[in-house]
Formats: C-alpha cells, structure tokens, sequence
C-alpha cells in the first residue's frame, strides 16, 4: 500500500491495545490530517469517504513505542552511532519516540549542544528525539551543569548515566534546583568506591573466571541514597537500568511512601543471567551488569506489579574493536532498539507479564515518567502508532541491523515478534513488508 497522507487512513483487522482505557480488542481506527479521528468496533468507519485501509489481520495496534534510555552518540562519537541510523534503528524498532543520554563527546552540558541534538533529529526525519542533559558539567560530579538552560533548550530530563552523581550534597543540590522547573533525574546507580573496577557481577561465577564483580549493594546503596534525598527534597527522580530485586523492594516502598520516584528495566536484565557471560563473551558486557537467575526473577516481577514503570533498551552502541579485547578491558553495553519487541513479547508468551503490561510499559508509562505528550491512541491526538507482528520471526543480523555497530548478545539468535510499521503523525516512517523508510516526516 503506497498511503498518501492527505487522504483518511482506516487501519482495520488488529488488536487494539490502549492500556489506559483497559482496552484489549479488536477496534478499527480512522486516521484523518495526521490524527486519530476515531476508535470503534470494526466496520464503523466503512463508509468514510476515500478512506485508504490499512489491514492488519493479526497483528496488534498500540500507539507509538517509547524509549526513555538511548544513547545516539552524536555529537563526537559518529563511528559508533549518529542520530540518523539511530533513528532507523529506533522507527525498525516500532519507537515513535526515543530520548537520548548526554555523553557524547563534547557532553550534552549546555543548550547549544542540545540545539543542535534537535536539528540532526529534525534532519533524519525519522522517530522524535528528546535529549537528555547533564546532571553536571562534563558529567565529572563537581558543579552543576546549566539545568535551567538545558531545559530551555529542549532537554526532557537530566542524566550523569555511565556514572553516578557520587556527592550527596551534589545530588541534593541538583534536586533542589530542578525542582523548581519540575525536572526529572535519571540516575546511574553505582556506589563506585564499593564496586571498585567491576567488570561483571559479584557472584561465584566472578571468581571463578577471576574477574571483579559489582555486588548488587553498589546499585542499592544508591537508590537507597536518592530516595532518602527525594524524600527530603520533593525532587524527582528516575532509576535507570534497575537490575536487583532489592532495589525493586526499595522502590516499592518509596513509592509507598508517596516520593516522586520513577525506574525502569532493559530487555536483557529480564531476559539474561550473568551465565551469559560465562565464556568471556563481551557482548553480553554491559552496566549494570548481567545478575543472579532471583535478580532476574524480581525486577521482571517489579514491572509486572508496576512497581518499575517502564522498559528501555539503554541502546549503546560499539564499534567491533571495542568489544573484540580483553573481557575486562572491552566497552560496556550493547545495541537494543530492535530486540525490545521480542525480547518483551516473550515474557508475554511465558505468562510472566501480560500484553496489557507489557505495551503500558512501553508507550504510556515511559510517557508519564518523563511528562512527554500524550500521543497515539487517543481521539484527537497525533497518530504515533506502531503496529507489531507478534508471530513475525526476526533475527538480528547484518541484513536486519539498521544501527551503525552489531553489538548484541542476541546477534543471529532466532527470536519472535517485531514492528510491523511505524507511523508518526498519520504518516509511515517505517514499513517491514517492504523494509523501507519515509525520512520526509519532519519531527521535533
């Protein structure tokens, strides 16, 4: 189907799902001037004039993913990634929207970085890029970076990710100060003295391959730490890439308690196990690292409960020689923009996490987290929908991979489930039938 988007879209035959009505259903949608005009039972809008119909027997219609943890590495790091085959990789994905961290190089730490962030976005065409910036100039923990500036600028939140605001004080500080805007803290949690030069879990499997491990105290001392000072402060803040089932137990009850906290998990740390690495295998090298089967077993429990709100990819890419050393001397991370989907679909499949919670964890949650527009399956809202294929195979490869680096842990694995298309503002920026993009949708 070549849609020509001055003419009504009627997308007809799937599974609508739209968390925040309870809805799990077979509903047709009328797309009209880049909107949803309307949602009802199938064969409502039949007789819509001109209308163009999309079918979509069998597979499952939700608005438009979101990832809240993605880094694009441009400016300063454009072998690894740029925003343009990030974005290719995030709309074959089924992400309408992505929000990218600051380190690249030099740091996102002031407006003109984030201007210019905006611009390349703008220029792709592709998916809507929110950046990130700073928790502090140069991400180096001593001073605060610009907060109000960057906001300004376009900045949805504020990160120091890849390393953890250490100072107490500091952390204090940069609550205080953002919360005067309401802004929100997305923070690595690490106690670095603690951990020490880690390059994997703490466990007998550490020892055994004679590697230094992060216990998972390290992370949860942290979290501990922020809640205590999101307490004090009446700041926000948001936990990025959770991985032990204790910090699940501290979140719950700082939510319990009624702070503004927020957190989110990554495909692998609900899908893998620290055996991933068991080989020395540097793919499966990422921070925070692979931990314990019960690690694994509650932070997947946490997002089923709601107690973490979201799933992200913390998409890293690396360049082959970085990964391609020694296992303790190779780059954390590991790419994840199109594995989200049938990574999260298989959990779905195994009866850990139902559909429902699985697409709120993925479109409206992330959403609220960071206070981004509600978009998507909501009559009068921009159409930024993403359709899925659950039983569509999908392997990862050279053929498949729209990033500029391959490093996954899930490189040539045969999984199941991917988008299908993805819409932003009634018009198809990526169709999989066809595997072809639409850069001419000018997003911001």
């Amino acid at each position: 189907m070549n849609y020509q988007s001055d003419k009504p879209l009627l997308i007809k035959g799937g599974t609508v799902v739209i968390p925040s009505a309870g809805l799990e259903d077979k509903r047709d949608v009328l797309v009209v001037d880049g909107q949803v005009a309307g949602i009802d039972r199938p064969g409502s809008f039949d007789s819509v004039d001109g209308a163009q119909t999309y079918d979509i027997s069998g597979k499952i219609l939700t608005s438009g993913l979101v990832d809240l943890h993605v880094h694009l590495r441009e400016p300063g790091q454009e072998w690894k990634e740029n925003i343009e085959t990030g974005a290719r990789a995030a709309v074959a994905g089924g992400f309408t929207d992505v929000c990218c961290m600051p380190n690249t190089k030099p740091t996102n730490d002031n407006g003109q970085i984030t201007s210019f962030i905006l611009q390349r976005a703008r220029d792709a065409g592709l998916c809507r890029v929110h950046p990130i910036g700073a928790i502090t100039h140069a991400q180096k923990g001593q001073e605060l970076a610009p907060l109000v500036e960057l906001h300004e600028a376009g900045c949805v939140a504020f990160s120091d990710d890849g390393y953890p605001v250490a100072s107490s004080l500091m952390m204090r500080r940069a609550l205080e100060y953002s919360s005067m805007f309401g802004g929100i803290l997305a923070v690595h949690e690490e106690d670095k003295i603690l951990a020490g030069d880690w390059s994997m879990n703490e466990s007998a499997l550490s020892l055994e391959m004679g590697l230094r491990g992060m216990p998972g105290a390290a992370e949860d001392i942290m979290i501990g730490r922020d809640i205590e000072l999101a307490r004090i402060t009446g700041g926000r803040v948001h936990f990025c890439h959770v991985s032990t089932r204790r910090a699940v137990t501290l979140i719950r009850r700082a939510k319990e308690d009624g702070i503004q906290v927020s957190a989110e998990v990554l495909p692998h740390n609900f899908t893998l196990t620290e055996s991933a690495v068991r080989d020395f295998n540097t793919a499966a090298k990422m921070s925070m690292p692979l931990r314990s089967d019960d690690d694994v077993d509650g932070v997947l429990e946490g997002l089923a409960q709601g107690v973490i709100d979201c799933i992200s990819s913390d998409h890293a890419p690396h360049e082959a020689d970085s990964k391609n050393v020694e296992f303790d001397k190779a780059s954390f991370g590991i790419i994840g923009l199109q594995t989200t989907i049938p990574l999260t679909l298989e959990k779905v499949r195994q009866g850990k996490l139902s559909l429902m919670r699985a697409i709120s964890a993925l479109t409206d949650d992330p959403r609220r987290c960071f206070g981004l527009p509600m978009t998507g399956l909501r009559v009068g809202a921009s159409a930024d929908l993403t359709v899925i294929d659950p039983l569509q195979p999908f392997v990862l490869n050279k053929q498949s991979n729209k990033s500029r680096s391959s490093n996954s842990p899930f490189w040539g694995c045969q999984l199941t489930g991917a988008a299908e298309s993805t819409i932003i503002a009634g018009n198809f920026v990526y169709r999989a039938s066809s595997d072809s993009f639409n850069p001419s949708c000018r997003t911001s």
